[in-house]
């Protein structure tokens, strides 16, 4: 069974920082593509940033220049590096995973979400 479990959200005033990270666990052989989402309530998911299992990453372009994801695919962990966060970043940030091999299965995972408040 796959798991991803996030950690990292938070409350934080305007200009502050933040780091979200997931972690994957299982019997995992590789991941092809992970990346965070964020979500409002009654909202579809919206793309925050990707990164593949080479390092090619993608933004939304609201947070280019202020976001930043990396990985380490020996902990099957994903990070998300948040700076100068404004308030209209606030939401519930959740984990993906994309091509997920295990002996068994290939497959995609979402995290549970973690929520980042940014608020003065």
């Amino acid at each position: 069974q796959v798991q991803l479990v996030e950690s990292g959200g938070g409350f934080v005033q305007p200009g502050g920082s933040l780091r979200l990270s997931c972690t994957a666990s299982g019997s995992i052989s590789s991941i092809g593509v992970m990346g965070w989402y964020r979500q409002a309530p009654e909202k579809q998911y919206k793309l925050v940033a990707t990164i593949t299992s080479d390092d090619t990453t993608d933004y939304a372009d609201s947070v280019k220049c202020r976001f930043t994801i990396s990985r380490d695919n020996a902990k099957n962990t994903v990070y998300l590096q948040m700076s100068n966060l404004k308030a209209e970043d606030t939401d519930v940030y959740y984990c993906n995973a994309r091509g997920v091999i295990t002996p068994a299965t290939i497959g995609d995972y979402w995290g549970q979400g973690t929520q980042v408040t940014v608020s003065s």
